[in-house]
């Protein structure tokens, strides 16, 4: 993981504190990541203009009870480089989608290689980091596969779990990988709300280990 690079970014992006430590232990903040959409084939940013870089996108939610100040909060893909530094406040319960155009004018305002998100379309990470003082904490952080980057699905999670969901019905999917399709669409900027309950698959020899 290239933390360096984003622990100097984070110095030029929030002052002269250097964050000299990172924990693997998730930070105290109620952000939480909740839906990502890696391979756009329309306007999901109603721009008028249709872009595999400026359409992709990235939802962050509060589940906290009250509003919280996103400043101090990163987002980073697989390649550990940040992506856009958030800032603002987000009230209780409130969903905030930030698209790849918003990255990528972020990332030029701030001198760094133009890319946006770049999210792999053959899978790839996304993490959620706060920065508070001289420490740099993750937050939150979801890998998704091929399967959940196809064009026009997105992967969310299930409100108050930590189950993400398949929304694909925009391009539905009949395989047989977690997560199936749920033939939801996706939900940019609204609750998670699919009406399914959340499950995951268990072998025999689990399931009887469980039930003894």
């Amino acid at each position: 993981m290239r933390l360096a690079s984003a622990l100097l970014l984070a110095t030029i992006v929030f002052g002269s504190h250097l964050p000299v430590a990172a924990r693997s232990a998730c930070a105290e903040s109620p952000l939480r990541l909740s839906e990502i959409c890696a391979g756009p084939t329309r306007d999901w940013n109603l721009d008028g203009l249709t872009s595999s870089r400026d359409d992709e996108w990235i939802e962050v939610v509060n589940t906290g009870a009250t509003p919280v100040a996103l400043d101090g909060h990163l987002i980073m893909d697989g390649d550990s480089l940040v992506r856009i530094a958030l800032t603002g406040t987000l009230g209780a319960g409130e969903h905030r989608v930030i698209f790849g155009k918003e990255s990528w004018d972020w990332e030029r305002a701030n001198a760094q290689p133009a890319f946006g998100f770049s999210l792999g379309n053959n899978g790839d990470r996304v993490t959620l980091w706060q920065v508070v003082g001289v420490d740099t904490s993750r937050v939150d952080g979801y890998t998704f596969t091929s399967h959940q980057a196809a064009a026009d699905r997105s992967v969310g999670r299930s409100p108050g779990t930590d189950f993400w969901m398949l929304f694909d019905a925009l391009n539905p999917y009949s395989g047989s990988l977690q997560p199936p399709g749920t033939g939801c669409a996706p939900t940019p900027g609204a609750p998670n709300d699919c009406g399914m309950t959340p499950s995951r698959s268990a072998t025999w020899g689990e399931l009887k280990s469980r039930y003894r």
